[in-house]
């Protein structure tokens, strides 16, 4: 036996006559003797003369009292033949009896309300008091009656079954059967049977509708759960000591009649045995308002409950807490408060008998259960360091289970002191906390915790951020506040300054964090943590960072610290991680590899909070990773100047790697200043390359540098630099290449052309420089001859070296003449020819750049007087040939021939005459062609022009104008296109005035 659920107490003693049947009402109990009578008894404190007589039309509120009971009357001749059964319809106040037939009485007067005679011979019956239904059994036929809310019942259904019925009850619209040696559920709407299973073999069937609508169906000694449709139920089933006989259901409880006692087991699975209440010679069991009626042949017992605070005391004590839970369901609502604050101790009493024998999860969800706060439960893991509260929150106490337990009983069951202290007390807590701390941990108490703080924490975290929210809202408004008011005295506002917020929530959710952390590394999770970490949490960083550092779990703490905007020791912590995994001789084993990358992954978010800590971690990693942290420069929208400036005063040696990949990735980004960076940088590493080489004699001006590569193609390929500026710094006898790029920059193409021609020797690079020039102004749709100035200047040096070299070492000696160029008009020299050469070049020096114009004019002008003098024998033959040749189809020929010395051969000139006149004569040909075309196309418009001069009008008397409609006669006329329609030409110059007025009309154009 588990503990007390009832307790016996004998209502009735020595009845004359044999009990047939039993039933209660309100505080009254009913027999049905074998005489037929009915046998009415009442408390006897009840039939005392000067106690007030019940009210029964709140019978409902009357119970059972546990006192004697007396006769009050007797009601002779009730049945002609022995009862059956008997039961009371509360909600109609009617008394049913099953005798000879089915009869029905008013209560509380027993006046014949309705007899139903088609029940005569009936065996069974089942009331569904709901719908008013009555369904019974006779012979080998169902009948189910209706109540109609009169006094009468009607007939609703009638069926046949295999046999003789022994047992029913109505399950849903349908109704189960015991027949004989089977269950079968009736249709009761179509009179269908569907078998459920066979009954015992050595009982009949029982049937017994449960309160959630399941059925109990006996089987011998075993009761078998089913639902409404027969399907079994897979909880188990009721093991009674012997075959019950009959089976009433009250609250938790299933009592059962057997032969030599009444049994008392619980509805919960596994359906344990709570109570033997020993009786002999029962014949009858029937549920009452509050009690269970047991009746022998001649006495009445009462099964009175044990006051729920009393029984769970009992279960708590030894140790039954799933029933113990199951009973304080049912305290009354009334005792919400009590009743939630003794589920609260059972559970934690639960949860430590449950961690004490292993069961660390459910222990875990009963401490959840009892809504225990954390710090409770983290006191038995001793191994796992939490917070100190600074604050005072809501209490995270530690229920008392005596005081609780004590309330309860003196409320509801009234028992003594005694036995309430002898229960166990918070000291016995205090000892299994003590009992747990001095053992070791495992991994299964580990996982149950994390899943009972996973589950607190939303909640938790929840209050934590409101109450974050609230702060800073209440800050906000105070500053305003003191911001408006800021007038008032000093007094009030160090008052409105002092306000403070409980941080209570939040405290908690640091507890519950750092206390998830530590579990989850413990148990291995460290991925679980780092997830953690990486969203919001409220981990305390001091026991946080000294747990994780012992663990060597560098990643988890790297989320803490990010978490927190700890950015300084993060990237401390990062740096020092990726130096070690980079070293061979690294002492400590890491975890896993940290690569250079990480850092830059870490500093991408901090791009725009904080770039000047970007740029102080990034030097580490640009020389390794220069490209990722570049991109991490140009991606982070950090100002290019502000890196390039720090880079120049922290690390000057990765200023030209930076620039170098930003112009690289970004040509079109790059700002002026940063290109003149980048090039005066170039130049100071040459100028000092050729500075080391010229103190060696060693200097060729045919050597190339990387770094001189570099500056080339930037002189060459970036726009935004003043060339002048970088001229000046380029020594007088060296770097020629440069200065060419740098004067081709400048417009000035004589001097750069000289400078390939006599200073570089490379007549491929100058032609390769003509191609651009003439390319790029191609590109500006300038005229052919235009375009092929850039070709007469190469031939001009060629034809003159000797004057080119002079110009050139004058300009290198004296570079302030360079912003001169072009200013003074020359005074023409020479011959005749001469002077009209130099109009032809001025002519196609108007269409061609300003700065270009000026530079060709005057190398023109000068250089033709020249070629007069010098002639033929000085010249660059070889080149002037090669340069015709390659290039005769952008040169004008004729300017081309006049400037060649008047000694040359034209034998000599035939790869540059040969095309050019077959192209002179081709155009010719092609031209003429055109303007035979375009002669003829003019004749046949004349031809046209002719034919409709020649159209003929007659003018006949008959004639009329479409205008006015009157007759043309000998007036002047006019003709339209279509040759046919004739006017007055008076009528059609009206007709061209009306309609210009009419267009020109406002109103009109409404």
């Amino acid at each position: 036996m588990v503990h007390n659920a009832y307790d016996s107490f004998e209502l009735i003693r020595n009845c004359p006559t044999k009990i047939d049947a039993v039933e209660s009402f309100g505080s009254k109990i009913f027999l049905g003797c074998s005489d037929g009578s009915i046998r009415i008894y009442a408390p006897e404190s009840v039939c005392s003369e000067n106690s007030p007589q019940p009210d029964y039309r709140n019978v409902q509120s009357l119970e059972l009292l546990k006192e004697p009971y007396i006769l009050e009357r007797t009601v002779n001749g009730f049945s002609k033949k022995p009862l059956l059964a008997m039961e009371v319809l509360d909600s109609r106040e009617l008394l049913l009896s099953l005798s000879e037939s089915i009869a029905f009485h008013l209560l509380p007067n027993l006046e014949t309300f309705a007899v139903i005679t088609k029940a005569k011979g009936a065996n069974v019956y089942s009331w569904d008091d709901r719908r008013g239904f009555l369904c019974f059994a006779r012979q080998k036929r169902v009948c189910i009656f209706r109540h109609d809310g009169g006094r009468g019942f009607v007939e609703v259904k009638d069926f046949g079954v295999p046999d003789t019925v022994k047992s029913l009850s109505w399950c849903g619209e349908n109704i189960c059967l015991g027949i004989k040696r089977e269950y079968m559920i009736l249709n009761s709407t179509n009179g269908a049977l569907s078998q459920v299973f066979p009954s015992g073999r050595t009982a009949p069937p029982l049937v017994i509708t449960l309160p959630s609508g399941e059925l109990l169906l006996g089987k011998d000694n075993i009761g078998v759960l089913v639902d409404q449709g027969g399907k079994l139920v897979q909880e188990g089933r009721v093991c009674w000591s012997e075959a019950p006989t009959s089976i009433v259901i009250q609250n938790l409880y299933a009592i059962g009649l057997l032969p030599r006692h009444v049994e008392v087991r619980s509805l919960r699975n596994p359906y344990p045995l709570i109570q033997t209440v020993v009786l002999r010679n029962v014949r009858h069991l029937r549920e009452g308002s509050n009690t269970i009626i047991i009746a022998l042949d001649n006495t009445v017992y009462g099964l009175f409950p044990v006051p729920l605070g009393a029984q769970i005391v009992q279960l708590t004590a030894s140790g039954n807490f799933d029933e113990a839970l199951a009973v304080c369901k049912l305290l009354p609502l009334e005792e919400s408060s009590l009743r939630a604050s003794k589920e609260q101790s059972i559970h934690i009493r639960y949860a430590h008998s449950l961690f004490e024998n292993g069961n660390y999860e459910e222990a875990m969800e009963h401490f959840l259960a009892s809504q225990v706060g954390i710090t409770y439960v983290l006191s038995m893991y001793p191994s796992i360091t939490i917070p100190k509260l600074a604050t005072t929150s809501e209490p995270e106490k530690i229920v008392d289970i005596t005081g609780e337990s004590a309330f309860l009983s003196r409320s509801l069951s009234g028992l003594s002191d005694d036995m309430e202290s002898s229960l166990p007390a918070t000291q016995i807590v205090s000892e299994e906390i003590t009992t747990l701390e001095s053992k070791k941990l495992n991994h299964n108490t580990l996982m149950a915790l994390i899943k009972f703080l996973q589950k607190k924490r939303h909640s938790i975290i929840e209050r934590a951020a409101a109450e974050g929210t609230d702060e800073v809202v209440s800050d906000a408004v105070g500053d305003n506040f003191l911001s408006y008011d800021a007038g008032s005295s000093k007094k009030s506002t160090k008052a409105r300054m002092n306000i403070t917020i409980s941080s209570g929530a939040r405290e908690m959710a640091a507890i519950l964090d750092t206390a998830l952390v530590q579990a989850l590394i413990m148990t291995g999770q460290s991925k679980a943590a780092v997830e953690l970490l990486k969203s919001l949490n409220y981990c305390d960083v001091n026991i946080s960072e000294e747990f994780l550092q012992k663990k060597n779990e560098y990643v988890s703490l790297l989320e803490l610290y990010k978490s927190n905007s700890m950015h300084d020791e993060a990237l401390k912590l990062l740096h020092h991680l990726v130096e070690e995994s980079m070293s061979n001789q690294s002492k400590t084993e890491l975890p896993q590899k940290f690569k250079p990358e990480m850092i830059i992954e870490y500093l991408k978010p901090l791009c725009v909070s904080d770039p000047m800590l970007v740029l102080g971690s990034s030097m580490v990693v640009l020389e390794r990773c220069p490209t990722q942290t570049i991109e991490l420069f140009l991606s982070g929208n950090i100002p290019a100047d502000l890196v390039n400036s720090y880079l120049k005063q922290h690390a000057p040696n990765l200023q030209t790697t930076y620039l170098e990949l930003m112009l690289s990735m970004n040509e079109n980004g790059m700002s002026g200043n940063l290109q003149i960076e980048m090039i005066q940088i170039y130049l100071s590493e040459v100028l000092d390359w050729y500075a080391d080489l010229s103190t060696q004699q060693k200097w060729d001006e045919k050597d190339y540098s990387p770094t001189r590569k570099k500056l080339l193609s930037a002189l060459e390929n970036i726009t935004g630099y003043n060339p002048d500026l970088i001229l000046h710094r380029l020594p007088k006898d060296a770097l020629y290449e440069e200065r060419a790029i740098l004067l081709g920059k400048m417009n000035q193409h004589e001097l750069a052309l000289s400078i390939h021609v006599h200073k570089l020797h490379l007549p491929e690079l100058a032609l390769s420089y003509c191609d651009r020039i003439y390319d790029s102004t191609l590109n500006q749709h300038s005229s052919a001859k235009a375009n092929g100035i850039i070709y007469l200047t190469l031939l001009q040096i060629y034809l003159n070296p000797k004057r080119a070299t002079k110009n050139i070492e004058k300009r290198i000696t004296n570079p302030v003449s360079l912003q001169r160029v072009g200013s003074p008009k020359s005074k023409l020299k020479g011959s005749r020819s001469v002077k009209k050469i130099a109009e032809i070049e001025g002519a196609e020096d108007k269409r061609f750049s300003r700065n270009n114009s000026i530079d060709s004019a005057r190398s023109d002008v000068d250089t033709d007087g020249t070629i007069e003098e010098v002639g033929a024998s000085n010249i660059m033959l070889e080149q002037v040939l090669d340069l015709l040749s390659r290039r005769w189809d952008r040169f004008n020929g004729a300017q081309a021939l006049k400037l060649l010395p008047r000694e040359s051969k034209l034998q000599n000139f035939l790869p540059f005459l040969g095309p050019l006149i077959r192209k002179s004569s081709e155009t010719y040909r092609n031209l003429s062609v055109i303007k035979s075309l375009r002669g003829s196309e003019n004749l046949q418009v004349k031809d046209e022009l002719y034919k409709h001069r020649k159209t003929q009008v007659k003018i006949t008397s008959d004639c009329m104008c479409s205008l006015c409609n009157k007759k043309i006669g000998t007036s002047v006329f006019a003709v339209y296109p279509n040759g046919t329609t004739l006017v007055h030409l008076v009528c059609f110059r009206d007709s061209q005035n009306m309609k210009a007025v009419v267009k020109n009309n406002p109103r009109r154009r409404r």
